[in-house]
């Protein structure tokens, strides 16, 4: 008999794949043959009906010369997140339920991966990246100096005030540059652009439901992929209250995720 935790996983992991299952059939029925751009801006969205519509009329429609459609994963909830994507004419791909940012992240990857784009850029839904920066992240990987661009709110400007934060991303930096050999001022940063064959050799390891950024960026560095970064500016968030939890439990649950992820790809 199979322990009672790998029962629990794997029931959790169907009911999982389920889920998305139930939500890419009815995009496939909203959207039909789509193909993907060049370029995808990536927003994932849990309960952000005060702050998407903001974001969703900056976003850019190209991006070094290339074509960008906004794509957004609407992470379950109860309010009106979707309509709104939906209003702005963003493609958007709906959870009936929640299931976690890092999972939201990976269906998007796939679906870039699946359906044609050449580069994502990542950027969060609550208004505190400048999607005008997109060209900015974007141009190492079009000139081909990287494959992998990270915001340095450090090397940029952080307009907000929260000095517990500040600290953390100079120690969860710090940890991560000697893991990795790396020298990176920001790693724990939600703005990036990504090469999508880079994410088909890395979406099939990554394994958070929350708090991916390390998830994804200790194991793109350990398989040997380019990874620089650039400034950006930080703002505050528009409306709304942060989903990661209090300051001490999320330094805590990242600090596992570094530790976690660097282990198995050590």
């Amino acid at each position: 008999m199979a322990p009672k935790d790998d029962l629990a996983g794997r029931r959790l992991g169907e009911l999982r794949a389920g889920v998305i299952e139930q939500a890419r059939a009815e995009f496939d029925e909203r959207y039909g043959d789509l193909r993907f751009p060049a370029v995808v801006g990536l927003v994932c969205a849990y309960e952000e009906e005060g702050n998407i519509g903001d974001v969703l009329a900056k976003m850019p429609t190209e991006a070094c010369g290339l074509p960008l459609a906004t794509v957004v994963i609407v992470d379950g909830g109860h309010d009106r997140t979707a309509d709104i994507s939906y209003d702005a004419g963003a493609i958007t791909f709906v959870f009936p339920t929640n299931l976690g940012h890092g999972v939201a992240l990976q269906v998007g990857y796939r679906l870039c991966i699946e359906l044609g784009a050449q580069f994502v850029v990542t950027l969060d839904a609550d208004g505190q990246n400048d999607p005008a920066e997109i060209p900015v992240m974007l141009k190492p990987i079009i000139d081909d100096e990287a494959d992998f661009v990270v915001a340095s709110r450090r090397l940029g400007t952080d307009t907000t005030t929260d000095r517990f934060r500040k600290v953390g991303v100079v120690f969860f930096s710090t940890t991560v540059n000697l893991m990795t050999r790396s020298k990176l001022t920001d790693t724990s940063n939600g703005y990036r652009a990504l090469r999508v064959s880079m994410l088909a050799d890395v979406v099939d390891r990554l394994v958070q439901e929350q708090y991916q950024t390390a998830d994804l960026l200790i194991t793109c560095l350990k398989r040997g992929w380019r990874v620089t970064e650039r400034p950006t500016i930080w703002l505050p968030r528009q409306s709304g209250t942060t989903k990661k939890g209090k300051n001490w439990l999320f330094g805590f649950r990242y600090a596992k995720v570094v530790l976690s992820t660097w282990w198995r790809e050590r």
